[in-house]
């Protein structure tokens, strides 16, 4: 992964997207020597997005169960049929 200054996506904001989108490489951008944002092309956030839902909807699953919030799969039908109605 590169690294790039704030000024530079500033000077050459055209450049680096174009670049982005051609190596779908994120790049970490700095403000004062410090790590501020990363930039990456649309395809790989939306896909990294999809990934961070599925992630919490296991998570949220996980819990339910240990939680005891469970359902037989008789009544995990019954539900899913009312919402399919």
């Amino acid at each position: 992964m590169r690294t790039e200054l704030v000024t530079t996506l500033k000077r050459q904001a055209t450049e680096l997207l174009s670049e982005l989108e051609r190596n779908k490489e994120p790049i970490l951008i700095t403000q004062h020597g410090v790590p501020s944002a990363y930039l990456v092309d649309v395809e790989t956030y939306e896909t990294l997005q999809r990934r961070m839902s599925l992630l919490e909807g296991i998570a949220r699953g996980e819990k339910a169960v240990e939680e005891g919030r469970t359902l037989t799969h008789a009544q995990a039908k019954k539900r899913m049929n009312r919402w399919l109605k």
